[in-house]
């Protein structure tokens, strides 16, 4: 423990001098941080869905120094410290885990986000979903708030009637695009399929921001290769029928992209 708050410390002392000499770093601010730190995390994400675990290390380094440049900022202007935002988080995570710190019992980790959800609700928060950023990714967004809803007993019984709902909107969409609706009543349907899909997600153990993402990744591989193939034999995509690429993406396939 004394080497890891050592460690922090030499960071803060880092992080004062920066500020009082370095010209780039004087002149940061939480709004000129914001994209950057937005970076950071995605960074650190592909790192994970790498399993570079180096990588997240280094990451992980990244968005360190993130939190405390915000809280430095913080403290110059009287706000809070990196000392509030500590002892903040320790109170919260004591408070919102009375199995561990309290005479409350749980049987299972659904219990306890039902719980967690429950106790924000006490500390004033007017709706479950208050806590979902409304700047979230949208896919990400709908399982986040589709998870806490759950959370409060939200939920469909059994994953079967979930995947009839996504039969259902599959339906309604089919309906409305064969009836050439309004773009706006294809996009409403459309949203409910998604919506849908995500929610059965969650009921089979499947994250789909990282589901969609691993097939983003699987896809640019494969149609790289197909690139890389092209080029090989003297061609250009343009010049290659569907067949032909369709056959090399087969390939790619086989070979393990």
């Amino acid at each position: 423990m004394e080497e890891k708050l050592r460690a922090f410390g030499r960071l803060l002392t880092i992080m004062d001098e920066l500020r009082a000499g370095c010209p780039w770093d004087k002149e940061q601010t939480f709004e000129s941080l914001r994209h950057l730190t937005i970076e950071e995390t995605y960074e650190l994400s592909d790192s994970i869905l790498e399993k570079d675990y180096q990588g997240i290390s280094k990451e992980l380094g990244d968005l360190m120094l993130h939190l405390v440049f915000y809280a430095k900022i913080g403290e110059e202007q009287g706000l809070f410290s990196i000392k509030d935002v500590a002892e903040g988080i320790c109170d919260k995570l004591i408070r919102r885990h009375p199995h561990i710190y309290s005479d409350v019992r749980v049987n299972d980790q659904d219990e306890v986000k039902s719980n967690w959800e429950r106790i924000k609700l006490g500390e004033g928060k007017k709706s479950v979903l208050e806590g979902v950023p409304a700047s979230l990714p949208a896919l990400l967004k709908a399982y986040r708030m589709q998870e806490k809803a759950g959370g409060v007993g939200f939920e469909w019984e059994k994953r079967e009637d979930v995947w009839q709902k996504v039969r259902e909107e599959l339906t309604e969409l089919q309906t409305e695009v064969e009836a050439h609706a309004s773009a706006d009543r294809i996009e409403d349907e459309f949203g409910d399929v998604l919506f849908a899909l995500v929610n059965y997600a969650r009921y089979i153990g499947v994250n789909p921001e990282d589901a969609l993402e691993r097939t983003n990744r699987k896809f640019l591989s494969r149609f790289q290769y197909i690139e890389k193939q092209a080029l090989s034999h003297g061609k250009k995509l343009h010049e290659m029928s569907l067949e032909e690429m369709d056959t090399i993406w087969n390939e790619a396939k086989r070979v393990g992209y």
